[in-house]
């Protein structure tokens, strides 16, 4: 465990912005995390847990308390009646799982390939891309309850998974997540045999030259994902400045049919449509905001929308926390005037709010 005083915070995370902790402690145990955790809330340290810093815009403040950093890495492989079990350290990266697991012929987290970040970060925004979600392929979870001090065997039924939401997300700061364990039905015995799960997704669809539900060879959708997620520079690259975000800025609306019904009336063209749970309607925050008068590129300062993709908020190499909000409130009014749709941030804002 290694313990740093007045630690850049920026560096860490993936849009390179936000002020310094006043401690950080790197954890790369799981006794490590339940230490730290504990000894900070026996004391009433205001504590921050990072690990991947992919989902994540800090301040110019930093942050005034400990920050641990979650280190952790390692995949465990347990091979049962119903299929393969792989536990994952909440450290770990998670592209490295997927790759690890498409070798393995594990099916169902092919298409959430290129995600940055760690894998215990995953569960608690249900990651989803392509037409996949964390939460379908989830067994269950170790996590610490800070609030009983005990660690906890979480089944998936309970977990609340929906679209970018889970108990994790609706409960901030109760669980420190410290192991995820997928599930996964038996690989096939040859790699010609190990195909996708059903492609959901027409843009990967049409990427794969498959219909819609049709499957395709295991690491091919993981090749092509990576491709379709490189051309809209949501793969890292330090050398690429429009891979300096935090991914998608902005969460994908979920409106009932009256609002989106309202949405339309003010739209000069359809606005795109999902199937969501309840009878209501997703639509897709990238198209309002290009609609509403902000193409990729936008912004003349140290932050701009990436060149790419529309979604996605970039330091251009200098900018700071100031810049990247200021430029997330104009789109998000802008889009509130033009359609009367209030667009939410995706990213944990740490010392920092729209």
């Amino acid at each position: 465990m290694l313990e740093q005083a007045s630690a850049p915070l920026a560096p860490l995370t993936t849009l390179r912005v936000g002020g310094p902790a006043r401690r950080m402690v790197t954890a790369t145990t799981e006794q490590e995390i339940v230490d730290t955790v504990k000894d900070c809330d026996g004391r009433g340290e205001p504590l921050l847990i990072l690990a991947g810093g992919s989902n994540l815009v800090i301040g110019d403040e930093g942050f005034d308390g400990t920050v641990l950093k979650i280190a952790s890495t390692g995949v465990t492989k347990q091979k049962t009646c119903s299929g393969l079990r792989l536990g994952v350290a909440a450290g770990h990266d998670w592209d490295a799982f997927v790759a690890e697991a498409v070798d393995l012929g594990a099916v169902g987290v092919e298409a959430l390939s290129g995600i940055p970040g760690s894998a215990g970060a995953t569960p608690v925004q249900n990651v989803s891309a392509y037409g996949q979600e964390v939460g379908h392929s989830i067994a269950w979870i170790r996590a610490l309850d800070r609030e009983t001090g005990e660690i906890r065997g979480m089944q998936s039924r309970c977990l609340d998974f929906s679209y970018r939401d889970s108990i994790f997300k609706q409960n901030p700061g109760k669980y420190v997540v410290l192991t995820v364990w997928f599930g996964f039905d038996p690989p096939a015995p040859s790699e010609a045999d190990r195909l996708s799960a059903p492609i959901r997704y027409p843009e990967l669809a049409r990427a794969l030259g498959v219909a819609e539900g049709e499957r395709a060879p295991l690491t091919q959708v993981r090749e092509t994902v990576l491709k379709v997620r490189a051309s809209k520079g949501m793969v890292l690259n330090a050398d690429d400045h429009d891979t300096w975000s935090a991914g998608s800025f902005f969460i994908n609306p979920v409106l009932d049919t009256a609002a989106f019904e309202a949405l339309a009336a003010r739209a000069t063209a359809e606005p795109p449509r999902f199937p969501a749970p309840d009878n209501h309607v997703k639509t897709s925050a990238a198209w309002l905001i290009e609609q509403a008068g902000y193409p990729k590129g936008y912004g003349a300062g140290p932050a701009t929308l990436s060149t790419k993709h529309t979604l996605a908020l970039t330091n251009r190499g200098d900018a700071i926390a100031a810049d990247v909000l200021g430029l997330a409130r104009e789109i998000r009014d802008g889009v509130r005037d033009r359609f009367g749709v209030e667009l939410v941030p995706e990213p944990v804002l740490v010392g920092a709010a729209l």
